[in-house]
């Protein structure tokens, strides 16, 4: 399952009627209690605990999760190449998501790629106007646009 905080496993043993709530990362049996005090600590004091937010993930779901997952830790790390790559893969999913795409200019900057990040983050600009990070993909836009071409 997609916790709002992070990826958990749940199992629903036949023999019991209590669902299981694990950590993947250690392994340990996490409470109802334990989950409320992640979603105040990392959303905020007011974030409540609702039923969908304990809802089985397919698939599709859990590998899109792995795979953002994967790229912001390579794009933390600079590994821009490898951050590509899950955003391409990313983007096999949903090829017009305006924030992947989004994503996948931000990276084409990193490699100098301008004209195909400008392209890129073009398209976040026109198709998400009111989102608050639209001003600020306009100005590095501007500043991709300015940019000096050197020729050797």
């Amino acid at each position: 399952m997609i916790f709002p905080t992070q990826m958990l496993l749940r199992a629903d043993p036949e023999t019991s009627e209590e669902m299981w709530l694990i950590n993947p990362f250690n392994g340990e049996t996490l409470d109802e209690h334990t989950l409320e005090v992640w979603l105040k600590g990392n959303i905020g004091p007011v974030a409540e605990l609702f039923n969908e937010d304990l809802d089985e993930a397919d698939n599709a779901e859990v590998i899109r999760k792995l795979l953002d997952t994967l790229k912001s830790a390579l794009m933390e790390e600079r590994q821009m190449e490898l951050a590509l790559r899950a955003s391409e893969a990313l983007l096999q999913f949903n090829p017009e998501d305006p924030y992947e795409i989004r994503d996948r200019g931000l990276i084409y900057a990193q490699l100098d790629c301008d004209h195909v990040a400008l392209l890129d983050l073009s398209y976040f600009v026109e198709q998400c106007p009111e989102d608050p990070i639209s001003e600020m993909i306009r100005a590095q836009i501007n500043t991709i646009s300015h940019k000096q071409i050197t020729l050797h």
